[in-house]
């Protein structure tokens, strides 16, 4: 399985590569980010079928069953704390006046790299847990942690010229303020410069590493098998690129999907710390996951439908 999931991966970055030079620079149609995200969702779901199929014949209903359910509620809570990221990805190619024809380059770099780190993490992360039970301990209380701040933050945008990792590149590489074409680099005057373009892929992959400090101690909650961590949290990444587009437009929409993020963390936060104590059942918290995530961009949309509505008037 861990073989026939890795050659799947190769395949299908190999195919988006492909897709995107052929394609070329251009501006993502919220009609070919609907089709992109429908694919990729539907590309987990058929994945979790022909898990739960091998594991039916082998291991039995009862064990098909519990596996499919941690796969769907990881899968869940990777692709909802995705948009957090998707948040501060926009403010980034703001920032930076990135055009929309060449964020798509930006985004699949920064994907690559994520996966490489993702994997590298979860196998860590799972070495940890198979040798020290009491790390759970340590992921749980940071997942809280992380929850309340999160909450607490909701709402204030972070400066992003104040960014230790930008205020670094600017101190130690020359970078120039104009961008040339998809290029990292180019020369002014003979000497080399590095383009905005360059600095947002940097800024791109620390953001996704300080996520990945948040998102996969949380699927640990769910499940301990790294196989299952794994593949629920790539599947998650790689529709990131064509749910950014797809948000793009949206994003002011969801202004309260913040706060339902953070009570998430808190829940499978507390789940994790009650692990010894009370095992919650998987298909309650993927019910309240859903729930969660469900009543926050149902309570956004309608909450900026009142605000809409207002300045109609």
């Amino acid at each position: 399985m861990w073989t026939g999931f890795a050659v799947f991966v190769v395949v299908a970055i190999g195919i988006d590569l492909w897709v995107m030079e052929k394609q070329g620079a251009h501006k993502v149609t919220t009609k070919e980010a609907v089709g992109w995200s429908v694919l990729w969702f539907s590309l987990a779901f058929v994945f979790v079928a022909l898990l739960w199929w091998y594991l039916n014949g082998t291991q039995g209903r009862a064990a098909a069953n519990e596996v499919s359910m941690q796969f769907i509620t990881g899968y869940l809570v990777e692709k909802s704390l995705s948009i957090d990221n998707i948040f501060v990805f926009l403010m980034i190619f703001g920032y930076f006046a990135i055009p929309a024809e060449l964020q798509k380059r930006a985004l699949i770099v920064g994907i690559v790299g994520a996966i490489v780190l993702r994997a590298i993490l979860i196998l860590v992360g799972a070495w940890l847990l198979a040798q020290f039970h009491w790390v759970l301990y340590v992921f749980g209380a940071f997942l809280v942690f992380t929850g309340i701040k999160m909450w607490l933050a909701a709402g204030k945008e972070p400066d992003v010229a104040q960014n230790p990792v930008l205020k670094f590149l600017k101190k130690h590489m020359k970078i120039t303020t104009q961008l040339d074409g998809e290029k990292l680099s180019t020369m002014i005057d003979g000497v080399k410069h590095y383009t905005p373009l360059f600095v947002v892929l940097v800024l791109i992959g620390t953001t996704d590493v300080i996520f990945a400090v948040d998102s996969i101690p949380a699927i640990f909650a769910i499940t301990d098998d790294p196989f299952i961590v794994l593949t629920a949290n790539i599947f998650a990444i790689l529709g990131l690129r064509a749910l950014y587009f797809l948000l793009a437009d949206l994003a002011d929409r969801f202004h309260l999907l913040a706060y339902g993020l953070a009570l998430v963390l808190v829940f499978i936060g507390c789940k994790m710390l009650l692990l010894d104590v009370y095992k919650i059942n998987i298909g309650i918290a993927l019910g309240v996951t859903a729930g969660i995530i469900a009543t926050s961009m149902l309570a956004s949309l309608y909450s900026t439908r009142n605000v809409n509505g207002a300045k109609a008037k």
